[in-house]
């Protein structure tokens, strides 16, 4: 057998496309019956972070409670239809503002919330 050192092997693996890199994963899984989940991500975002590959969208986001605005009342009742809180919590978020009122939540429903809460008078964030 040829002597054949880490670097070189970790130069050979550098050189390979991402698809080649792919399929040659899967054949060293089968040979040696693992999974490499782990490596396999590395592998995903070393493109990511060498700018070759485009950013992924962000899918969830925080709804932030910033202020209440002119009508306290209205924002209290809107928190309450969001969140389906009772009057003494919601009364609660909205008086310790800047608050998150929603975390983690796709795109649409932080958007509605968003809106809700703008409507009835208070300053919105959604991250």
């Amino acid at each position: 057998m040829a002597d054949i050192t880490k670097e070189q092997v970790v130069e050979f693996i550098g050189n390979m496309t991402v698809l080649e890199l792919s399929e040659f994963i899967k054949e060293l899984e089968d040979v040696f019956g693992v999974e490499a989940a782990a490596p396999a991500a590395a592998v995903v975002a070393a493109p990511a972070a060498g700018g070759e590959a485009a950013a992924e969208e962000k899918t969830e986001f925080d709804v932030i409670l910033k202020g209440a605005g002119g009508n306290k009342i209205a924002v209290i009742k809107a928190v309450r239809a969001i969140t389906g809180l009772g009057l003494k919590e919601a009364k609660a978020i909205v008086d310790e503002a800047p608050k998150a009122l929603k975390e983690g939540v796709a795109k649409e429903e932080a958007e509605e919330a968003a809106k809700q809460l703008e409507e009835a008078g208070a300053e919105v964030e959604v991250k």
